[in-house]
């Protein structure tokens, strides 16, 4: 399959690739009374719309840090850009309605950095064109596991295509003819490491194997202004280690992937096309409400 990738980026950082997508020609026929096979055609072009971190407000420690129009109106102003074959965002939380997190225990609720949306704000996600999500970062793990299961339950139930924790790497799925596979990485507990680059590589070659379009997701690198800058090295975060973002980028698609979207710093980092494949190496923040820095 021969690929073309084509970018274009927007103030929030949107990215729309365009890849275009060439199927093998059919096997010359005999002239028999045998039927021709069947072969699967192609679309000549696939769109990719790309953002960064949703979080469309926390419901803990208080609804009262919930938005004032309850999120509904949250992708107003760039609904005509959320289009596309696949439209992909970090869920950057948990949906869960009741509940406090054990992250918090001891500590002031009002600074602690703990989401949960309401369940409902799911479907406000979906109805805005968004279809895949990476579960791989450190808020999804919040509530522990009665959020993740809840959050995994949701996704199912409005047909989202999702991966990043242990048990859900990646998931597979066809639009108009193309077989597409996903995968998320992340440095924290319950997710797929970013910090093994070489199993993350195995699981890349293997998922190319049956796909015909492998994106890869990841969170990593450090947060803030200070980090914009992709240093090429392991980066350390308030003692943690937040993956090299850069070897494993390439890591990646070296072992196949077609599109790399990073996300996790909170603000924007380069964008990179290395062997002909598209890597934003942090897509920012996009949609967060409340308890997010918005400096860059």
């Amino acid at each position: 399959m021969k690929k073309l990738i084509f970018v274009s980026t927007l103030t929030f950082f949107l990215a729309y690739l365009l890849i275009s997508c060439q199927g093998k020609s059919a096997p010359a026929t005999h002239q028999t009374k045998i039927d021709s096979p069947i072969i699967k055609k192609l679309k000549d072009t696939i769109s990719i719309v790309a953002v960064g971190d949703i979080m469309l407000g926390s419901a803990f420690p208080s609804k009262t840090n919930l938005p004032p129009d309850d999120a509904v109106n949250s992708f107003a102003a760039v609904d005509t850009f959320l289009r596309g074959d696949i439209v992909f965002g970090n869920l950057e939380g948990c949906f869960l309605n009741s509940g406090n997190s054990s992250k918090c225990a001891g500590l002031n609720p009002n600074s602690c950095y703990a989401f949960r949306m309401p369940d409902r704000y799911a479907g406000i996600i979906k109805k805005a064109g968004f279809n895949v999500l990476s579960i791989a970062n450190n808020h999804v793990g919040d509530f522990d596991s009665r959020g993740r299961k809840n959050t995994a339950k949701i996704l199912d139930s409005l047909q989202f295509k999702y991966a990043g924790q242990l048990n859900k790497p990646f998931d597979i799925f066809e639009i108009d003819s193309v077989k597409y596979a996903f995968c998320a990485f992340a440095p924290n507990e319950n997710t797929v490491s970013i910090k093994n680059i070489d199993s993350a590589k195995l699981l890349v070659a293997k998922l190319k194997e049956q796909v015909d379009i492998v994106i890869v997701s990841f969170h990593g690198g450090g947060e803030g202004a200070k980090f914009e800058h992709v240093t090429r090295k392991t980066e350390i975060f308030y003692r943690e280690n937040r993956g090299n973002v850069y070897a494993f980028a390439h890591g990646v698609i070296d072992a196949g992937a077609d599109v790399v979207l990073g996300h996790g710093p909170h603000v924007t980092r380069a964008v990179e096309v290395y062997k002909n494949k598209f890597i934003a190496y942090s897509l920012g923040n996009f949609c967060t409400y409340g308890m997010f820095s918005l400096k860059g």
